[in-house]
């Protein structure tokens, strides 16, 4: 990864324009645009500004972002075969380095719970700490045992100060753990919430207690966490779905992916990738490990269906929800009184996937091309670098 090259691009000096109408013309950074793969068979519309703020020129393609307190930004990448030689990186003076160090970068499978296997998310915190979703599957196969895990590194010494390898009650072979949310306020050290968006076995949602380092499945293979059945949407003006090089195309299956929690910490937002539903659920009901699943389930609210499909979830300290749409380049915001609307929108924002909303109250996005990789196209590569990290101006800060 050392000979790939990287541009950082600053947002100081970028003449950006802002508007008061609901839908404010979109323009992005002089001398940068025509860097930046637009999408083309749809006439998407520019609403809202855009800004890049971190270019990848070639391969490996990034899922997940993070902006630090501080403003350090760190970024991963799931092994899925691209050439990953690290999968979790910090952006240094436009460069990648290896976060939190080259040696638990290197993959190695004789030692699971030692290495970065394959990382799907990462997270910074109010408190300065970065942490680390290890999926531990390679190319979406199951899960290598004792390697999926949890990895919280402190910001300020960049040394590890925890490590929560889950057991098989909570991650099931089949078991892909996609993103993580955070409530300090329960138990001694907080409670995280991963979502379990596998295509092949049971989805639902895994609460972790941070001191314990216990986890548990809640909503297991609840409906409101599974794939829509048959569902076919359409990204960049062609039906999004599984085309192998020599077999017949497939619906996605992906489930409960996208996640977030609300500043109160009263509930916790989740959707399936492959789905119009919008759902939430007591924060009380899925910390509460000897409630059944029939009970949690009584909690939970249908705020859907919406007529777009998203990938990842983030929410604000006013309670807004931010919801990418992977169907229109867009992202959309849902304030906790009113109605769903563009944020923002722009041919540029292919696939807009993980969020996260920087000190500086910036949203910033990753938009990875994913439905351009070859396992949706008969084999044939479509991706085409840059990909981008972007930000837009988020409408509250971060939660704390």
């Amino acid at each position: 990864m050392g000979s790939i090259r990287w541009t950082v691009v600053l947002a100081i000096g970028f003449a950006l324009i802002g508007c008061q109408s609901d839908k404010p013309k979109s323009e992005m950074a002089p001398g940068n645009e025509k860097q930046l793969t637009q999408t083309e068979k749809v006439k998407f519309p520019k609403i809202g500004t855009l800004t890049p703020v971190v270019l990848f020129p070639d391969l490996p393609m990034p899922t997940g972002v993070a902006v630090a307190p501080s403003g350090r930004i760190f970024v991963n990448y799931p092994r899925w075969g691209d050439p990953v030689e690290y999968s979790v990186v910090e952006i240094v003076n436009g460069k990648p380095v290896p976060y939190p160090n080259p040696e638990i970068n290197k993959l190695d499978k004789s030692k699971p719970g030692e290495s970065l296997i394959s990382v799907q998310s990462v997270v910074a915190d109010s408190r300065d700490r970065l942490w680390i979703l290890d999926t531990a599957s390679i190319n979406f196969q199951p899960n290598i045992q004792g390697g999926a895990k949890l990895v919280c590194v402190d910001l300020k010494s960049n040394e590890i100060v925890k490590k929560i390898i889950f057991t098989r009650d909570a991650v099931r072979p089949t078991t892909y753990t996609n993103d993580v949310r955070f409530d300090w306020t329960r138990g001694s050290e907080g409670m995280a919430f991963i979502t379990d968006s596998s295509d092949s076995g049971p989805n639902g949602i895994i609460v972790v207690d941070l001191a314990s380092g216990k986890a548990w499945r809640k909503l297991n293979d609840h409906p409101t966490t599974k794939a829509d059945k048959d569902f076919i949407p359409r990204v960049e003006g062609r039906s999004f779905m599984s085309r192998p090089k020599n077999g017949p195309p497939a619906f996605i299956k992906i489930g409960s992916d996208g996640i977030a929690i609300d500043p109160q910490r009263k509930l916790l937002y989740y959707r399936p990738l492959a789905s119009h539903k919008l759902s939430s659920v007591s924060l009380d009901a899925l910390a509460d490990q000897n409630m059944s699943d029939a009970d949690v389930a009584k909690t939970i609210k249908d705020l859907g269906p919406l007529n777009y499909a998203s990938d990842g979830l983030e929410c604000d300290s006013a309670g807004n929800l931010y919801l990418t749409d992977y169907e229109n380049n867009a992202i959309h915001v849902r304030p906790p009184v009113g109605s769903d609307r563009i944020l923002v929108q722009n041919p540029a924002l292919i696939w807009p996937d993980s969020m996260s909303i920087g000190p500086d109250a910036y949203l910033y996005v990753t938009a990875n091309q994913l439905n351009r990789q070859k396992n949706y196209h008969e084999g044939e590569e479509n991706r085409k670098p840059p990909f981008v990290v972007f930000k837009t101006k988020a409408l509250s800060s971060a939660q704390k």
